[in-house]
């Protein structure tokens, strides 16, 4: 049995189909292929069920490729002790971003992150929060950036900023007139909140803010978007209002920055962390990471007295 094997197998068991996991292994399929049924062989099981489309793991695949997750995480681990020991801060290092965070936080550091530490490879995907903690416990991702707590035991969060919210008013909006808001205001408005789809943490963070389950239905239409543009186009024509995070307000132009009310404080906000295992290693890269952000996001984020929303969902 060698780890080679189990990375096979675990490619054949993401995609369930050998040709694409020899191609995401970068062997051929018939070289994928043997390898994987000299492992059935020398342990006298059928990993998978070939006969079905797609392939499917058997009983004891389901164990097999479980313990071969460990395996093949731990064993990745060695390298991570070796450049630790050496002060070595290079290599692939996978990281994931919600959404709601992405367009505005990964300009701010790229270049800084690649121009200081040239050898370390990002390998970047945007995900909503639930994939990010899945990926991180299976060992597809090193650590991820998403809005804090999330209460899961065996992810480690380190903050990296605290981002308030803010108020996206139209003209015709008689809270438009207003030069703060406070919580009530935003309880009064709920038929007009525009807001994220289902699955967006940003959007559980606003309900938490507004001590609502969900929206009323009192708008004469329903949409769904991952979008904060969208969500500024509608309010630009006067259909409903919406929050953005700080952050994403930066770049507006005046016209639309004359729409934005701050709220009083403590300002609702979010808690914006790096998270990662209690059992990763590549904690050299996670700092590197984690002081190259905050030193950027400290010149942009100068608030302190800040009330944080939880991103989880509270009707569940």
């Amino acid at each position: 049995m060698t780890i080679t094997q189990l990375h096979y197998v675990l490619a054949v068991a993401e995609h369930k189909n050998f040709t694409l996991a020899a191609e995401k292994c970068f062997v051929t399929q018939p070289t994928l292929s043997m390898q994987i049924q000299k492992l059935e062989e020398e342990l006298d099981v059928q990993i998978f069920d070939r006969g079905k489309k797609p392939i499917q793991l058997t009983d004891v695949g389901l164990k097999i490729v479980t313990q071969a997750k460990n395996i093949v995480n731990e064993s990745g681990r060695i390298k991570d002790i070796v450049d630790q020991q050496k002060g070595f801060i290079g290599g692939d290092f996978r990281v994931g971003i919600i959404p709601t965070v992405m367009p505005t936080l990964l300009p701010m550091f790229m270049a800084n992150f690649i121009n200081r530490y040239p050898k370390v490879n990002l390998i970047i995907e945007e995900r909503p929060t639930e994939e990010l903690i899945k990926m991180i416990k299976n060992g597809q991702l090193d650590a991820a950036i998403a809005a804090t707590p999330l209460d899961e035991e065996t992810i480690k969060e380190i903050v990296l900023y605290y981002e308030p919210f803010v108020a996206y008013v139209p003209e015709n909006n008689a809270a438009y007139q207003k030069k703060e808001f406070d919580v009530e205001d935003l309880e009064a408005n709920l038929n007009n909140i525009l807001l994220l789809q289902d699955g967006h943490c940003f959007r559980n963070n606003v309900l938490n803010i507004c001590r609502a389950a969900s929206l009323p239905s009192g708008n004469h239409f329903q949409i769904e978007s991952g979008s904060f543009e969208t969500m500024v186009r509608l309010v630009d024509e006067g259909l409903g209002m919406t929050l953005l995070p700080y952050l994403h307000t930066l770049d507006m132009n005046e016209k639309s920055k004359a729409k934005l009310r701050q709220f009083k404080e403590p300002k609702p906000s979010r808690e914006v962390s790096l998270i990662y295992s209690k059992k990763e290693l590549k904690l050299h890269i996670i700092e590197a990471l984690r002081s190259t952000i905050s030193g950027v996001v400290r010149g942009a984020i100068a608030f302190q007295n800040v009330a944080i929303s939880s991103p989880l969902n509270r009707a569940k």
